[in-house]
């Protein structure tokens, strides 16, 4: 979890998106993720967890419902919605920690 840590310590605006593999409105989300980061370009990170893969991660962050997509900024969570989310949203949600 060092590394996740660092992460979170970064200046820009960081989109957590914790999935499964295994449901079907986690993958529907991989293309609107393609279009945030898309929009973002440098000035803000998307990254997909798995939680297959990162249970102690998960476990921590008490993610229960798949997909859990959370805002950090400067080590700090600053948004956490569970379910289905559009492109558009998730855009301006990032923009607005821009500053």
């Amino acid at each position: 979890m060092s590394k996740f840590g660092e992460l979170l310590d970064e200046k820009k605006p960081l989109l957590l998106v914790f999935f499964s593999e295994l449901d079907e409105i986690s993958t529907s989300l991989h293309p609107v993720l393609k279009d945030v980061a898309a929009a973002l370009g440098d000035k803000g990170k998307v990254i997909k967890i798995n939680t297959e893969k990162n249970i102690k991660l998960s476990e921590a962050l008490r993610v229960k419902v798949i997909p859990t997509l959370m805002i950090y900024k400067y080590g700090e969570m600053v948004w956490r919605q569970s379910g289905d989310q559009d492109a558009n949203t998730l855009i301006s949600l990032m923009k607005d920690q821009l500053n």
